[in-house]
């Protein structure tokens, strides 16, 4: 059996990843920082798979645990056959009216964190000659959306890179970039969702699968759904003065800045 870390487990695409792999047998590292709820799922996937899932509190916008983190990815005699740097979160407000605090902490949790457990799991992935890591980005990464765009728009570019380093290795790379899914997510930045279409919703469970599939497939980019990979060909195609327009007003509108 192999083991997979996921990160930001308890909820959203994290949990639905950890969900999707307990069912395919599995065993699990759960990353989140909620040490009560990482014990529930892991009991719920252990009860209902009859897989091993491992409970590992920890918060990646700090040192301490990055490196608590690291540990585990490093360790030979339990290696982690599969990351996913799922982790993430969105601030509310434009450029200047979030903290320079809270701005930093993004870019460690989005862009530091994922450096440094990618290096961590590639490290003994590559020494075995297997392994795979799916760093979760967004739609906001190929758009002109402030710091939360710039930060997974740098985790797209560096998984990218990271994949052409690695080719031939049997370690592969892949950055999932799913547009909006019914998460916690808003909910915890403190956005609304009404105004949001219903037709630019994604299902969890449904994204989760798309992507392991492309994976599998030896894709180094997802975007696992035919609407989403719509929008993104126009985006390549517009000029980006008028892109930069048309996604500061709509970004406002629904998504974190």
């Amino acid at each position: 059996m192999t083991t997979a870390l996921i990160t930001g487990a308890t909820a959203g695409i994290g949990a639905a990843f950890a969900r999707r792999l307990a069912a395919q047998g599995h065993n699990l590292v759960l990353v989140a920082r909620d040490t009560a709820r990482l014990r529930e799922q892991a009991t719920e996937l252990h009860d209902r798979h009859g897989i091993e899932a491992e409970v590992l509190s920890a918060d990646l916008s700090t040192e301490g645990g990055i490196e608590a983190v690291e540990k585990r990815l490093a360790d030979r005699t339990h290696p982690v056959d599969l990351l996913v740097n799922n982790a993430g979160f969105g601030n509310k407000g434009r450029f200047l009216e979030v903290s320079m605090a809270d701005e930093l902490t993004m870019l460690k949790v989005h862009c530091e964190a994922v450096l440094r457990l990618t290096s961590a799991a590639v490290t003994g992935m590559k020494e075995r000659g297997r392994g795979g890591v799916v760093n979760v980005a967004s739609v906001a990464a190929f758009v002109p959306r402030g710091t939360y765009g710039a930060s997974k728009a740098w985790v797209v570019q560096f998984t990218q890179g990271a994949a052409r380093d690695l080719a031939g290795s049997g370690v592969r790379l892949m950055v999932l970039c799913p547009g909006f899914v019914r998460t916690e997510f808003h909910e915890r930045a403190g956005m609304g969702t009404d105004n949001i279409p219903g037709w630019m919703w994604l299902d969890a469970d449904k994204l989760v699968a798309s992507a392991l599939a492309d994976l599998a497939r030896g894709k180094t980019v997802s975007i696992p759904d035919a609407r989403y990979k719509a929008l993104m060909g126009l985006v390549k195609v517009a000029p980006r003065g008028l892109l930069g327009g048309v996604t500061s007003r709509t970004g406002r509108k629904y998504g974190p800045q």
